[in-house]
């Protein structure tokens, strides 16, 4: 079995998901796409008609996002049109699943070079755009109990004993982290800014992060779910498949729950031969990766069993992981990451999360794999393991190590 390394790894900065104000609100996904494609295509000095295929993550593949974008961001960001594209979808982690399946694809033999990464643009095609049989189909929606996802949320921290200020607290913290790496510039190398046609610029920083966060001032934002949870009766659903629970406690809210965010990232993985050819040195390598399934009412509790059974084929344990990368969907999935792996809330989201910079759908797996890799090498540290939560109760991880 070949070994798959990263040569590179590229984003855009993340825009509020809002059509009303947020910056990236006039750019089309395919604009974002050909922002990342034809930064990896410069910095790499790479001859496209060597890559062969482009994996991409999306979640709302309809609309603006829909005929398979990433056949299509190939061509319209003027790559050699014999490189194919594929779109792939496992909800929240599809960006890291698109990474995984390249990487999969290159150990195996069947390619040498790949581009991987995601994109979502949640102000111009809505999440739950798609629709879909999980909320809409009773037959499958009632023996799955299903709820959205703010609820299953309360319900884990309702389950786990997490107070609405602890989960502020872990809030408050992502934001100052998150302003402390742009102060430090640790996200500059991975960077590309957003122009317009007309090459003005549009943004170059992530937009969603409030370094003045506090406890109190989280503290006074109403509770999100409470309206679906008791008008609606998503609470009596959840209850019914955890009767353990008297009441749902509603704690999580628009400042400790993943910002509604555009972006999209790309990151370059090949085999040492592909290197070798491109005179890039590799910057590190896919050590393991995996998905696993979980209860689908929760839906949010994989990460720590992911960790766990990537670790497993790896033969390694907690202890070898320098670096932990948790999506932060809810201030809750990081916490219970946390206390069932027994990883270091200091090695977990050092530079922030999607909490204090936004979760792009499609995207977010592959930023932060470029961020533990950006970490990894200012920190001088080998080992990142990177995990998020997915919709209708799944989990993705991989386990990268610094070369």
């Amino acid at each position: 079995m070949r070994e798959c390394y990263v040569f590179d790894a590229v984003r855009t900065p993340r825009g509020r998901g809002r059509k009303s104000d947020g910056a990236l609100a006039a750019t089309t996904p395919l604009e974002l796409l050909k922002t990342t494609l034809t930064a990896l295509r410069e910095r790499n000095q790479l001859d496209t008609a060597t890559v062969d295929e482009v994996i991409l993550g999306c979640v709302e593949a309809v609309g603006e996002q829909g005929a398979d974008i990433a056949r299509l961001a190939v061509l319209y960001a003027g790559y050699d049109q014999r490189v194919p594209g594929v779109q792939v979808n496992r909800f929240c982690s599809s960006g890291l699943e698109a990474c995984n399946l390249a990487a999969g694809q290159i150990r195996g033999g069947f390619y040498d070079l790949v581009i991987a990464g995601g994109v979502e643009s949640m102000s111009r095609v809505p999440m739950g755009t798609a629709g879909g049989a999980w909320s809409t189909d009773p037959r499958l929606a009632i023996d799955a109990h299903f709820v959205p996802q703010g609820i299953s949320a309360d319900l884990m921290a309702t389950l786990h004993g997490y107070s609405r200020r602890d989960l502020d607290a872990l809030s408050a913290e992502s934001h100052h982290r998150a302003a402390a790496a742009w102060a430090e510039g640790r996200f500059a190398r991975s960077i590309v800014p957003v122009t317009d046609p007309l090459g003005l610029g549009v943004l170059d920083r992530d937009e969603l992060v409030r370094p003045d966060a506090t406890i109190e001032s989280l503290g006074k934002l109403a509770p999100s779910f409470v309206e679906m949870g008791e008008k609606f009766g998503f609470d009596q659903v959840a209850i019914q498949r955890y009767p353990s629970v008297e009441r749902i406690a509603h704690v999580h809210h628009a400042g400790n729950s993943s910002g509604i965010a555009d972006g999209a990232a790309n990151v370059l993985l090949g085999s040492a031969e592909a290197g070798q050819r491109l005179g890039k040195r590799p910057r590190a390598r896919i050590v393991a990766a995996g998905s696993i399934g979980s209860e689908p009412c929760i839906m949010l509790t994989g990460p720590a069993d992911a960790a766990h059974k990537v670790l497993a084929r790896a033969g390694m344990t907690i202890a070898d992981i320098d670096l932990f990368e948790v999506n932060e969907a809810f201030a809750a999935v990081p916490m219970l990451f946390c206390e069932r792996t027994g990883a270091s809330p200091e090695q977990t989201n050092p530079n922030g999360g999607a909490i204090a910079m936004g979760h792009p759908l499609g995207a977010t797996g592959a930023i932060l794999l470029g961020t533990a890799l950006d970490e990894l090498e200012r920190t001088g540290k080998g080992t990142a393991l990177v995990t998020l939560c997915v919709g209708a109760g799944m989990a993705t991880a991989t386990i990268l190590e610094r070369v």
